[in-house]
């Protein structure tokens, strides 16, 4: 008899839930609509911060002549005078605000920027 009176009131407080339901069914679409769109500030976001970083590296390592494996030297110019350009590659993964975002776009986020700078003689 317990069991049956407990059963009927949360059958009873569940009947007046169909505001909640309504509720539920705004939020959760807003909700991940909210995190899409943080998850483009924050890729934007880390993707300057690469670019600097990588444009950085390049400068100081064009100016200490201390170059790494990964960076690609290329001449350019004429007969006579030739000025060497160093090029720099940075590639970090993104975070994941949206779980299973990453899967419906196809890979793994990352960013790859490229930093460029003159070889000073």
């Amino acid at each position: 008899m317990v069991s049956a009176r407990v059963f009927e009131r949360i059958k009873k407080s569940f009947a007046h839930e169909d505001a909640n339901v309504e509720t539920a069914l705004v939020l959760i679409p807003l909700l991940i609509l909210f995190l899409v769109g943080a998850q483009l500030i924050v890729a934007t976001n880390l993707r300057n911060l690469d670019m600097a970083i990588a444009q950085g590296d390049a400068a100081s390592r064009a100016i200490s002549q201390e170059f790494i494996s990964t960076d690609q030297i290329f001449e350019v110019g004429g007969r006579i005078e030739k000025i060497k350009i160093l090029v720099t590659h940075r590639t970090n993964s993104l975070p994941q605000l949206v779980p299973g975002l990453a899967v419906l776009l196809g890979g793994n986020p990352v960013t790859d920027v490229v930093g460029i700078s003159v070889i000073e003689p």
